[in-house]
Parts: C-alpha cells; structure tokens; sequence
C-alpha cells in the first residue's frame, strides 16, 4: 500500500513538472499584481510567477500574512519564488501592474477600491478573483468596483479549485467572465494553462451570483454534516441550484448560468470538500464549536436576501442559513423543516 500511494505521489509530480514544461514560453510576460496575500491571493501570485508573468503580491503593512511570506517566503501552503516582489505600497503596486489581480475579502472591497481610485489606474485590466455580495446593499463586486473605476475593463475570475489541490498538480476547469469579449480573450490568454483551464463565461451577472452564492449553499452543507444528514446533500445540490437560477433569472441574467462552473460546477469544492472554509463553518457552527472567524458565506446570505425581497424570488435555503446564524433558531428543526416536513410538487 505504502509503494502504491509513493507511486501516486510520484506520478502527480511526474504531471505537474512535465505541465509547467509544457506551457512555459507559451505565455506572454505580462506586469501583475496581486491586490490580497491571503490563501487565495498567494496562491495566484505563486500560479501567474511560474507561468512566466513578472508578479508583485501587495498586502497591507499589518498583514501577519505578508509578513510570514517576507519572513519565510511560504504561508504553508505556497513557497514563493524570490523573483516575486512583495510590497505594502498601494501605489508602487498599482503603478508596476498592467493587470490587477484583486484577492480580498468582499466585505472590504468598498474601501479598498476607495485607495484604489486614488491611483493611476490608465491602461490596466482589474480581475476580481473574489467570491461575495456586499453585504449592505446586496451589490455585485463589479458594480462597486464600476463605481470607482468605470474607465477601467473589469473581469471576475471564479469556478472551483482549492490551492491544497493545485498545488498537488490537480487540475481544474474555472471561468473568466467580463462585459468585453476582448478582455476575456486577452485574460485567458495570459491565465490559461494545463492546470487550470479557463471557459469564456457569457454572463457577468449570473456568474457573480451564482459564485458568491454557492457559499451560502456550503454552510447548509456543513450544517447537515455536522447534524448527521450528509444523505442530504443531494437534496441540497438540487433544490439550491434551482432557488439561485430563479433569482439570476430575476435579476436579468441567465437561469442556465447557476448549472455552470461558477455555482453548481463549484459544489464539489465547497459542499464536499475538507478545505471548504463555508462548509466547516457550517459544520462547526451546529457542534456549537468556535471556527475563529465569520466565513464569507455569512454575509453573502444577508445580501442573498436583501436581493431576494428586491426582485420577489423566495429563498428557502438561504434564509434558513440566516435563521440558524443570525436568528438563533435550532438548527435541527430548520433543516427538518426544510427538506423533509414540505408536500410539493419538485420543479
């Protein structure tokens, strides 16, 4: 047993290496930078350096995580290369990068952009690689990020993938989606490889949604794990696919989108996997354990609501998430309640 799992080993490095070999050259070199040092954001500038583009990773001077990297050059789940420059200048990051790659938390996005706007930000591209709503308004990132820069070509980067399976050299189908086809097309262009391979996506808004939302539908999953209803999840993968296509479709986009990459194409990374931060928060937050910290989840179900009371679309799932977090309501009875006490027809 022991020779057959250091064969598997050995043949996912033996990929991985023979990947990079493959691609490098392929690519255009282009200036990034990586606004965010957190898992992800680490992650994009330690994948986007060994494509062959010139990286600069900004996190704020207080960041314990950009600290670990200029210490260390690892975070423990990426060793950066020394060629990539690390920095807390907002400036001296924006003024190097013809991209911006955008990592940070949703809920901070507002007054990041509000830094951002102070800068030159003539002739770059911005990629929001982040998965929420604003909580308060129930806006989309490209909306708030429009509303600081409506010169400057905004694009989402989201579809499923953990760094822990990168990483290993596992790869993974993901989706980068704008208004303009030229931005797409040059984004793919300068993001794809054989470790992620990237679909033109052909619906910002859906696409938005349908990524912030598979957060929320990976608490539920995580309430039903840590309740002992893990059957239930096929349940769950049906039913809220359905209630997030109703409301992209509300909303003005396309009721296909939420059975694409974006959402329902991101459950196996969120509803099942071990490092879903959604789905253990979930779990923990039943057993009455401390998780450390709010998952994004949280507030994007907030947002989910304010959206669904907007446009008239019911959302059972996401509204028993907030009764059981913000309403105080027991989890057991509201999950029961949910998916096996209601007669109706299924679609």
């Amino acid at each position: 047993m022991r020779r057959l799992h250091r064969k598997g080993l050995v043949d996912a490095l033996c990929f991985f290496c023979y990947d990079w070999e493959r691609i490098l050259g392929k690519v255009t070199e282009l200036r990034i930078t990586v606004i965010g040092c957190g898992r992800w954001g680490g992650f994009l500038a330690w994948y986007l350096d060994r494509l062959g583009h010139t990286v600069t990773l900004y996190g704020r001077e207080s960041s314990q995580k950009l600290k670990q990297f200029r210490e260390t050059g690892t975070n423990g789940l990426v060793t950066l290369n020394k060629n990539i420059r690390l920095t807390s200048g907002l400036r001296e990051a924006a003024d190097s990068a013809e991209i911006l790659v955008i990592s940070v938390g949703a809920q901070g996005f507002r007054s990041l952009m509000q830094q951002l706007a102070c800068q030159d930000l003539g002739g770059k591209t911005a990629v929001l690689c982040m998965k929420g709503l604003e909580a308060e308004t129930g806006k989309r990132l490209t909306q708030i990020f429009e509303e600081y820069a409506p010169e400057v070509p905004v694009a989402i980067w989201v579809g499923p993938g953990h760094v822990q399976d990168f990483t290993r050299g596992i790869p993974n189908c993901m989706v980068i989606d704008s208004k303009s086809m030229e931005v797409k097309k040059y984004l793919v262009g300068a993001f794809s490889s054989g470790l992620i391979r990237f679909y033109y996506g052909d619906d910002l808004l859906g696409n938005e949604i349908g990524a912030a939302s598979k957060n929320v539908i990976g608490i539920a999953a995580g309430m039903l794990d840590g309740l002992d209803k893990t059957a239930l999840k096929g349940a769950l993968m049906s039913r809220g696919t359905r209630e997030i296509a109703r409301l992209i479709k509300a909303m003005g986009g396309r009721e296909i989108t939420a059975y694409g990459l974006a959402h329902l194409g991101d459950y196996e990374a969120t509803v099942f996997s071990p490092y879903s931060h959604n789905r253990k928060f979930g779990e923990r937050f039943v057993r009455g354990e401390s998780y450390g910290e709010l998952a994004e989840g949280v507030a994007t179900t907030t947002a989910l609501l304010k959206l669904g009371d907007e446009y008239g679309v019911d959302l059972p799932i996401s509204r028993a998430v907030d009764e059981v977090i913000n309403g105080g309501r027991e989890p057991n009875r509201v999950l029961s309640d949910l998916f096996l006490r209601s007669l109706k027809m299924e679609f």
